[in-house]
């Protein structure tokens, strides 16, 4: 009898450690795009030729790729790592790094040259549909086009790789944002048609795909920026609701004016 007793506790014991073990932490999804790349995102919405991803689950932040460029979604299960786990990791004798989702990337160099992601993607998207080995009839290359001269005063050895990519167009957008004063309008056209045109023209310059290439992103952008504001407004209003102070100490608070697209120096 107590070794059947023993026998019952131990699988009891076995049961609850696998089920620690199997229970998922966070889950995500990604987007598997036909070059290889991928874009984790929370959930998705299919447009006919173009497909939302979400990257939070209060549709505050997305992107819009082209519905054909994405061959499949896989399920990320994010799991706690153990310690023993992270050392080996980050040892020297076994170097390991995974491929970074295209946001990670964004993130990552919108962070460094104080830019706004939604901004950065709008423009990836607008230069090759989120196609990392993207070539142009010019020989613009990779996910922002870099052209292969500015690609080397950037320092960007590789065009086609993402990281390398996106952080050199992302310094270039912020160099083109500085010299035009933050003007978003200006440094977009200069950046589909080069500075020498803007100046030239003293603005947009009157080429079909240039002024088509600004208002694509400026309205791209835009909508990223206003669904943020609506999301906003709308968790202000059960704070208003729930609130008990007199009527005019319930004033709400302006709404916060549209995010720049970048950060001017202080």
């Amino acid at each position: 009898m107590g070794r059947a007793v023993r026998i019952a506790a131990a699988a009891l014991f076995f049961a609850v450690v696998v089920t620690q073990l199997v229970r998922p932490a966070a889950a995500s999804e990604l987007a598997i795009l036909r070059n290889g790349f991928s874009i984790r995102h929370e959930h998705r919405l299919v447009m006919g030729t173009t497909t939302r991803l979400y990257f939070s689950a209060d549709d505050s932040s997305f992107t819009d790729v082209p519905t054909e460029e994405i061959t499949g979604y896989e399920k990320e299960f994010l799991l706690p790592v153990p310690a023993e786990s992270q050392a080996s990791i980050s040892s020297p004798a076994q170097p390991a790094k995974s491929a970074l989702a295209l946001n990670q990337v964004v993130n990552t160099a919108s962070a460094t040259f104080h830019l706004d992601p939604d901004l950065v993607n709008s423009v990836i998207h607008a230069e090759s549909g989120f196609n990392s080995r993207a070539v142009s009839p010019k020989g613009a290359l990779g996910l922002m086009q870099l052209m292969p001269s500015t690609a080397n005063q950037l320092g960007v050895g590789n065009a086609f790789d993402p990281e390398a990519n996106v952080a050199g167009g992302s310094r270039y957008l912020r160099e083109l944002l500085e010299r035009y004063n933050f003007d978003l309008v200006k440094a977009l056209a200069a950046y589909n048609a080069g500075p020498l045109r803007v100046e030239q023209y003293q603005g947009v310059p009157p080429f079909r795909e240039t002024r088509a290439y600004v208002a694509r992103i400026v309205h791209e952008y835009n909508a990223k920026k206003i669904a943020q504001e609506k999301e906003a407004k709308q968790k202000q209003v059960p704070a208003k609701a729930t609130s008990k102070a007199p009527a005019r100490a319930q004033r709400a608070p302006k709404p916060a004016a549209t995010a720049i697209a970048a950060e001017p120096p202080r």
